[in-house]
């Protein structure tokens, strides 16, 4: 049986994501929690077809680069996301052969948000090809 951690109210997002981060909770609520978030299910969605440097992410974003970086980091840490150091970049990718990635590619393809952003990123693939 899986028990979710009960957001308490007198935590912003932010304490909330620390404190998720830093205790030992199972993987699976790691997951539901990146899940939980609309900015992270779109970067997923910007991932799905081919991998984009920390700053190409955060271009698509009204937000701070420090906060794109923290939702990152929250992906890598449910295991959803890999990054590379490629020289003064940052390179994300999404961890293929993964079940929740692929349940959420499923996902997207219904979402009336996240479908556009996924063919914004098979169009991407296929330029860089």
């Amino acid at each position: 049986m899986v028990t979710l951690q009960a957001r308490r109210p007198d935590l912003d997002e932010e304490t909330f994501d620390d404190a998720v981060e830093s205790s030992s909770v199972s993987a699976a609520q790691r997951v539901f929690h990146a899940l939980s978030s609309a900015p992270r299910r779109k970067i997923l969605a910007y991932l799905s077809a081919s991998g984009l440097t920390a700053g190409e992410i955060a271009d698509r974003f009204s937000m701070s680069k420090p906060a794109v970086s923290q939702h990152l980091s929250i992906l890598e840490t449910a295991g959803l996301i890999r990054r590379e150091k490629q020289g003064q970049f940052v390179h994300y990718s999404l961890i293929e052969n993964n079940l929740v990635n692929t349940l959420n590619g499923f996902v997207q393809e219904v979402c009336p948000v996240g479908r556009p952003i996924k063919k914004e990123s098979q169009a991407r693939a296929r330029a860089k090809e």
